[in-house]
């Protein structure tokens, strides 16, 4: 879905508002394996992905951990960086080849005033990054390791053909092998 579509079908925003950030947002095209963000940065970009899957990781005892992904028809900024100043916390790379929209959150900051639907769209992002990481959070403490793969499933099916399996099972906090045994449907 191209970015008009996506703010036509899913936000909702009027055409002027459409039409500015359609200007306001760069296209480009970046190959797989491209680093996006890395830790410690401190870039305030906004991303839409139109097209491929971006992986959110970092490191901890010298191993590459999957925090989250990013697939097609989402937005995301870095939160800590845009709202709180603080450096990046991920590294962000890109799983396949991807075609982005993306802006300087500055950049649009300078014409929230001027539209309020551009203010409602950046709380938006917000409150989706709010839900996104409440979620995460609440699939660690409750959920096992059989029902955040059957919810990654239900919500992006087609991830085990694109996605390399080690990192479906970081993301997932288990062994490549436990992910074998769940895919084979001996973990219920």
């Amino acid at each position: 879905m191209t970015l008009r579509d996506y703010l036509k079908k899913e936000i909702e925003l009027p055409e002027e508002t459409i039409n500015r950030l359609d200007n306001l947002m760069k296209y480009e095209e970046l190959p797989k394996g491209h680093q996006l963000f890395q830790e410690g940065s401190k870039s305030k970009k906004l991303i839409f992905v139109e097209k491929g899957i971006l992986r959110l990781y970092y490191y901890k005892n010298d191993k590459d951990i999957t925090h989250h992904f990013i697939t097609e028809n989402s937005i995301y900024t870095p939160i800590e960086n845009v709202f709180l100043n603080e450096p990046y916390r991920y590294n962000v790379e890109l799983i396949e080849d991807c075609v982005l929209r993306s802006v300087d959150f500055s950049t649009l900051e300078k014409h929230l005033d001027e539209d309020i639907y551009l203010q409602r769209f950046a709380r938006l992002i917000a409150v989706s990054t709010i839900k996104m990481l409440a979620d995460h959070l609440y699939s660690i403490q409750f959920q096992s390791a059989q029902e955040r793969y059957n919810i990654l499933m239900e919500k992006h099916s087609d991830i085990l053909l694109r996605v390399p399996l080690g990192h479906i099972a970081s993301y997932l906090g288990i062994t490549q092998q436990t992910l074998s045994v769940i895919r084979a449907g001996k973990g219920k």
